[in-house]
């Protein structure tokens, strides 16, 4: 019996996901969403696609599903996805962009402080004040 999550098992997480939205559950789902990524490169395009969805929990697990993977972030697809949400006035969405780069600038500080240089303008200031705290 395998009891390994796939990327087909994502369409049934999702519904749960619709149906239990705050914070706790999507954190949850983030890690979930996440560890099926690290085997399927097919879960990068839909968390692209899931940060430009209508409902910001949605949009917060594309945000967050990358955290604790180090070295093996995709930081191009985090760059992406982060700019998807810029401009929300979100709580959990801006607090969730700040989540995502501070977890990585302990892997990567000089990627994170030339991406809050180049996009703090843009980026609301909880975002930077979380994504700052390492720095």
């Amino acid at each position: 019996m395998n009891n390994v999550l796939e990327y087909d098992d994502i369409p049934k997480i999702e519904k749960y996901i619709r149906n239990k939205e705050w914070w706790d559950t999507i954190d949850f789902f983030d890690q979930i969403i996440g560890k099926i990524g690290l085997s399927d490169r097919r879960v990068d395009d839909l968390m692209l696609k899931w940060s430009k969805d209508k409902d910001f929990w949605v949009r917060r697990i594309a945000i967050d599903h990358q955290l604790g993977r180090k070295e093996k972030t995709n930081k191009e697809l985090l760059e992406k996805i982060l700019i998807n949400n810029f401009g929300s006035d979100e709580f959990f969405i801006n607090k969730a962009i700040g989540w995502s780069l501070r977890d990585y600038s302990k892997t990567d500080p000089v990627w994170v402080k030339n991406f809050i240089d180049k996009h703090g303008s843009q980026m609301h200031k909880l975002s930077i004040k979380e994504a700052s705290k390492y720095l």
